[in-house]
């Protein structure tokens, strides 16, 4: 693992888009379902046990929430979509601040998209990925809790999945705008491989 991804520290929170960092360097963003894993999934890719809030109440976080890695470079923990439990004006509200944030934020690279292996692509997902694919925003998709299930029955998914977006989610040149892959944060699976698409975003190589 990149010693970069170990350097990650809170820079500051942002209810509306006015309240992001300047939009200069390299951001790559990471969202999901409040259920999907997406806090774990950044705490183990950065090795920082606490660094993004995880919480028995899924949806609790409600802002844009900005990590740097240098000086150029940061993580972004958005908003967990889906959950039933919040309030249908702070629904709307994060919905119209994230198409705005995918299609307008310069230095936005790519999203790291979290589905729940056993229940991928629920209808807020595939929103996310259309709101990139007008975007033309490249997205690698982590299907998390891989350890839910054996190792033949995640790979079908990973499949069917990846078949799926090939068809559904291509730029304007026809060429996919996802790839995916399969990822535990129990088990620690799959963390090398999201460093690699990491690097591939920030141009470590």
């Amino acid at each position: 693992m990149s010693v970069l991804y170990t350097k990650a520290e809170y820079l500051l929170n942002a209810h509306k888009l006015i309240q992001c960092p300047p939009d200069e360097g390299l951001e790559v963003a990471f969202a999901g379902r409040s259920n999907a894993g997406k806090s774990s999934a950044i705490n183990v890719i950065t090795n920082q046990q606490g660094l993004a809030r995880t919480s028995k109440t899924p949806g609790r976080t409600q802002h844009i929430v900005f990590f740097t890695l240098d000086s150029e470079r940061r993580l972004v923990d958005l908003p967990g979509y889906g959950y039933a439990k919040v309030p249908a004006a702070i629904k709307a509200h994060w919905q119209h601040t994230l198409e705005l944030y995918l299609a307008e934020r310069q230095s936005l690279q790519g999203v790291m998209l979290m589905m729940d292996v056993r229940h991928p692509l629920t209808e807020q997902d595939q929103q996310m990925l259309h709101w990139c694919q007008v975007a033309e925003m490249p997205v690698h998709v982590l299907l998390t809790k891989a350890d839910k299930f054996s190792r033949g029955k995640a790979g079908g998914v990973l499949q069917q999945v990846r078949a799926y977006c090939d068809k559904t989610y291509q730029d304007e040149f026809g060429q996919p705008l996802v790839s995916l892959q399969l990822f535990s944060a129990l088990k620690k699976t799959g963390v090398e491989e999201a460093h690699q698409q990491l690097d591939r975003w920030f141009e470590l190589r």
